[in-house]
């Protein structure tokens, strides 16, 4: 009787669920709408509007107001300037680089290497994941310090490793965020038919033309997907120029800056990476590689 009770008790939710879809949907959707609205979106907004406001020049109090002066200074102040290309180049350059590792790798692995050659060059591509991100970056810089083992390999040759500059910076964000791309471009090189191959060498086609005639075109939507992280991620950061760049600075670095000397400005300039992506997103949508993914 009581099992009989229970059942009859809970049924009424789930029909009533069944009858009405939009509810059963609304209750899928709400948690991940809630964070994407409610604290992501939201806080973007906030954002933007904490960079309409200005800064005090008594008391260096943050004044709730409307000025463009923010926005002006981006445009016109030579270093801000600076910054953002150099900014930009470096992600741009750590991208391509990614891309020009990723591909002779993920072929290798793919299609050439044994099982266990692959499993252990794909635990060595994740490996840099299981490492916490400030540990990576140190690691790199003493790699490259003045007692690091470039210096240490050269010096019975006379030479001397390469000091902190830009390329420096570049090698690191592309070791942090080479596994982005990597996994994305073999996974994408693993599934091409092998009789693609067999075709194609059957046409005459060499090695380097079989890459660029039927491998590429097949992985360009895993490639785009993997440079909008190695993009995106490079543009944001700023911690690795910091240890590996010597006095380079890039974007973050000034929005870090900023934060507590004059925040409606730290706010300002933390648009311009959410610009790039946002062109960039539009670029590559131009190319029907989004549509593919």
């Amino acid at each position: 009787m009581s099992a009989v009770i229970t059942k009859a008790s809970s049924r009424p939710i789930s029909a009533y669920l069944y009858k009405r879809a939009k509810l059963r949907l609304f209750g899928l959707i709400a948690l991940p709408m809630f964070w994407i609205v409610g604290v992501y979106i939201l806080s973007l907004f906030l954002l933007l509007i904490t960079a309409f406001w200005f800064v005090d020049p008594f008391t260096s109090k943050v004044i709730v107001g409307f000025t463009l002066e923010n926005f002006v200074s981006i445009f016109t102040v030579p270093a801000y300037i600076s910054t953002s290309i150099r900014t930009l180049l470096i992600a741009l350059a750590v991208t391509a680089l990614s891309v020009l590792f990723a591909i002779p790798l993920g072929i290798y692995m793919a299609k050439i290497a044994r099982p266990w050659v692959r499993n252990a060059l794909a635990v060595a591509i994740t490996l840099p994941l299981w490492a916490g991100y400030l540990v990576k970056i140190i690691a790199m810089r003493l790699v490259f310090t003045e007692q690091g083992f470039f210096n240490w390999a050269l010096a019975p040759f006379g030479l001397s490793g390469p000091t902190f500059s830009i390329p420096i910076v570049i090698l690191t964000l592309t070791y942090l965020w080479f596994p982005y791309m990597a996994l994305p471009v073999f996974t994408a090189i693993r599934q091409i038919p092998p009789n693609l191959f067999d075709a194609s060498s059957d046409m005459g086609a060499k090695g380097f033309t079989t890459i660029y005639r039927v491998v590429l075109p097949l992985i360009v939507p895993a490639v785009i997907a993997g440079s909008v992280f190695t993009f995106s991620l490079s543009l944001g950061d700023y911690i690795a120029a910091k240890f590996t760049g010597g006095s380079t600075q890039m974007i973050g670095s000034i929005i870090a800056a900023n934060i507590n000397l004059n925040p409606p400005v730290a706010a300002a300039f933390s648009m311009v990476p959410i610009a790039f992506v946002v062109i960039y997103l539009m670029v590559a949508r131009r190319t029907g590689s989004l549509e593919r993914m």
